[in-house]
């Protein structure tokens, strides 16, 4: 199986190996995201003599034994036995003092959690043997609140690691390496659901229609993925119901904290907490208007996972009407018309954005910006407020994007009309972009460019 995406993350790792001093690594990421296969991939392509082991949910012995027996297996040595998992980790750091070794604890939690006060046990071990050993050791996790608390003041390891690796989901450019064959349209409608997880990427069927994928893995009967967002919540939150109560909300369009509030049974304070928690999980994301930034009552929480949008907008949602419906049919009703005509649509908002953070970190764009996000304007005169969804400021002022996800091109009148319903709020921009899934008329003003859907994924 091919190894897909992660350039970036693969050379920070190599640099980190080129070390020749004592090297601690935190890397963390949600389920699914790829850390472990970026782990391996890394290990087949370093030179520098390694192990790597999943740490278990088990007893501090039970994981001591597996590690010793791993470590006699991968270093050709007679069994070895420890009394702990203290003097099996100081046996690396000693035999790091003759060359550099690579130690890769994964799921670094089950192991912490097995052995009381164990990042004690880490930091007296990496403070010995600072100036004489040259191991390089990789803690990953996929329980984020504990992998960030590692990065705490209070937390013994403060101050030891070297270098800390947050591993995000892919972009929309990146994901579909996973599925070269679709079409620029299904590309955007597969990572509408999908996202950026390569789990999830990799089942996708490529001798089958995006419809036909969607049926298989998600609404039929015992899909592979029908219960995953339910699933990783659980495993993170300990009152899942309270998470699907500010899903539920958000799915529907709600995004003020207010407005959440009011549609949950919730009180403020735990309210608070399960979007806190939302929020370092990467499921949700919170954003304030760029013209205004500091306003706490203008921000808003949106879905940033895409198949958690996709599970709480249909199945969850639907879910008594999908247990007796076969799943065409359930498709075709519940799905099929909202999901061209809202569902991908509002992702390909987001696939816009992505792509003019991509060009703009290349040094592609004509004037380099240094905010993107939404804009709020108020026309009190009127009665009326609201926002923009695309907008970008950069040293000459806002650019306004509009994105079209609609089977018919984009006029030049359709273009004039957009450009003075923006003008009439206040908003005055130097630039004006467009993106199109059907392309445009052309029109000829200098200050207007366009994006066909093509664009989005050449190189």
């Amino acid at each position: 199986m091919n190894f897909l995406g992660r350039v970036t993350e693969r050379k920070q790792l190599h640099r980190m190996d080129k070390s020749r001093q004592q090297e601690v690594t935190l890397l963390y990421g949600r389920r699914r995201v790829g850390k472990s296969a970026l782990l391996q991939k890394f290990l087949e392509e370093t030179e520098t003599p390694s192990l790597y082991y999943e740490c278990k949910q088990t007893s501090e012995a039970n994981n001591v034994e597996s590690l010793s027996s791993l470590l006699s297996e991968s270093l050709h040595l007679p069994p070895l036995a420890f009394s702990g998992i203290e003097p099996l980790l100081d046996y690396f750091f000693h035999r790091a003092e003759q060359s550099p070794f690579l130690l890769v604890l994964d799921e670094y939690p089950y192991l912490r959690e097995a052995v009381p006060g164990l990042d004690s046990i880490l930091q007296s071990l990496i403070d010995r043997y600072a100036e004489s050993s040259h191991l390089h050791l990789i803690l990953c996790g996929s329980f984020v609140d504990t992998m960030k608390s590692l990065l705490l003041a209070h937390n013994p390891l403060y101050g030891r690691i070297s270098l800390t690796m947050e591993l995000l989901p892919m972009d929309y450019f990146d994901a579909a390496a996973f599925y070269p064959t679709f079409s620029a349209e299904d590309k955007i409608r597969l990572y509408s659901v999908f996202g950026g997880i390569p789990y999830y990427n990799r089942l996708i069927d490529p001798h089958q229609s995006v419809r036909d994928n969607l049926r298989d893995l998600l609404v039929a009967s015992g899909a592979r993925l029908e219960n995953e967002v339910p699933f990783y919540l659980q495993s993170e939150l300990s009152k899942f119901q309270n998470a699907n109560e500010v899903f539920e909300a958000l799915a529907r369009g709600f995004s003020r904290y207010s407005d959440i509030l009011s549609q949950s049974h919730l009180s403020s304070p735990t309210l608070a907490n399960v979007l806190k928690r939302l929020l370092q999980m990467n499921v949700i994301r919170k954003e304030s208007p760029i013209n205004d930034p500091n306003n706490r009552k203008r921000a808003g929480y949106y879905i940033d996972d895409p198949l958690s949008a996709f599970y709480y907008r249909y199945l969850h949602r639907y879910a008594s009407q999908r247990q007796v419906m076969p799943p065409e049919l359930f498709f075709d009703r519940y799905i099929a018309d909202d999901f061209e005509t809202s569902y991908v649509p509002h992702f390909f908002e987001t696939i816009c954005r992505q792509f003019l953070i991509r060009q703009n970190r290349q040094g592609r764009l004509k004037e380099p910006f240094e905010a993107i996000g939404k804009y709020y304007y108020d026309i009190p005169a009127e009665h009326r407020n609201g926002e923009f969804d695309v907008v970008t400021k950069d040293r000459l002022g806002y650019t306004f994007y509009e994105a079209k996800f609609r089977k018919e091109p984009v006029t030049s009148a359709m273009m004039e009309h957009e450009i003075q319903q923006v003008n009439a709020t206040g908003l005055h921009c130097h630039q004006y972009g467009f993106f199109s899934r059907s392309g445009f008329e052309t029109i000829d003003r200098p200050d207007i460019v366009l994006y066909p859907l093509e664009t989005l994924y050449k190189e």
